[in-house]
Parts: C-alpha cells; sequence; structure tokens
C-alpha cells in the first residue's frame, strides 16, 4: 500500500509541474481551450481513498496550480469541488456488483465507456466552475460556458490518450 501511495504522490508532483510548466504555455484556438491536466492526479485516486483524504489532495493539487498560475484561489475552489463531487459519481456510476479492492478508476479496469462518462462528469464541474470563478460574473455566459465546454473538450482527449501512455492494457479484461 505505502507503494501505491507513493507513486499517487510523485503522479501529483509530475501533473502540478506538467501543468505549471508546459500545459500553461500551450495557446490552443487562441486562448479557448485551455486544458487542466493537473485534475488527472484527483481523477486516479483508488476507490477506497477516505472522502477527507480526497478533499484535502484536491485542495492542496488546486492550491499549488494556483500559486504556479498566480490565481487567487480559483483552482483551489474547483479542485476542492471536484474532490466533493468525485465520489458521488463513483456512487452514481458504480457496478451492480460494486468496485473491486484494489481497483481505480482507469479504463483498463472499468472500460472506456465507463471512463469517459466518469471523466467527462467531473472535468465539466471543474472546469464550468473554474471558468466561473475566474471571471467572477455570469455576464458573458455564453462566452464563459463555450470557453469551459472547449478545455473540457480538450483536457478529457489528455485525460484519455494518459491513461493509454500510462497504464498497461489489462489481460484479465474481455
Amino acid at each position: 500500500m505505502t507503494g501505491t501511495w507513493f507513486r499517487i504522490i510523485l503522479r501529483l508532483i509530475f501533473l502540478i509541474l506538467l501543468q505549471g510548466l508546459i500545459v500553461n504555455r500551450l495557446d490552443l484556438w487562441q486562448g479557448y481551450m485551455l486544458p487542466w491536466v493537473y485534475i488527472f492526479g484527483i481523477l486516479m485516486l483508488p476507490f477506497e481513498t477516505p472522502r477527507w483524504l480526497t478533499l484535502f489532495i484536491a485542495f492542496g493539487t488546486g492550491l499549488m496550480i494556483d500559486l504556479f498560475t498566480n490565481t487567487a484561489g480559483v483552482h483551489t475552489g474547483a479542485s476542492t469541488l471536484l474532490g466533493f463531487v468525485q465520489p458521488l459519481v463513483l456512487r452514481t456510476l458504480a457496478p451492480r456488483e460494486g468496485y473491486e479492492n484494489g481497483q481505480t478508476p482507469t479504463i483498463q479496469d472499468l472500460g472506456l465507456g465507463w471512463y469517459i462518462t466518469f471523466a467527462a462528469t467531473l472535468t465539466l464541474v471543474h472546469h464550468v466552475t473554474l471558468f466561473f470563478l475566474e471571471l467572477w460574473r455570469f455576464t458573458p455566459f455564453f462566452t464563459t460556458l463555450g470557453k469551459a465546454l472547449l478545455s473540457a473538450l480538450a483536457t478529457l482527449v489528455m485525460l484519455v490518450l494518459g491513461q493509454y501512455l500510462i497504464f498497461k492494457p489489462d489481460r484479465r479484461r474481455k
């Protein structure tokens, strides 16, 4: 179990550095697509992670991104909401027989359809919250919503690619 948490911490550090040093400098479609790949670390927490720990990790990850991007807590707020909603989404999407011990939210363990539903739901929650907190008003509602949706799409594509790059195919799954 110690090895698992060591990998999780290394993954979070890598994703925060990747986001802060590389991805934040991408200019996709004149700033309308802003992938936030650091949420991958929050989404990949094991199913057995206690809720308080999920919230703590989400809060800390968002805080680190806020420090990198010099934003006044918008990532902390959006990430904490993501950590709060994640167990609810997991419960909603749980298979009839439940999740197995040691299982993680990966394409290899639960399939592409399940993962896209899971990741898209949580990515939309995070991005809509993030972009409206960043703007701090609802005035250009459709522009902000469009930016959030395009960014969520870019993030989702990167999350799925990350799944295929990091995790080995499961030979047990049929």
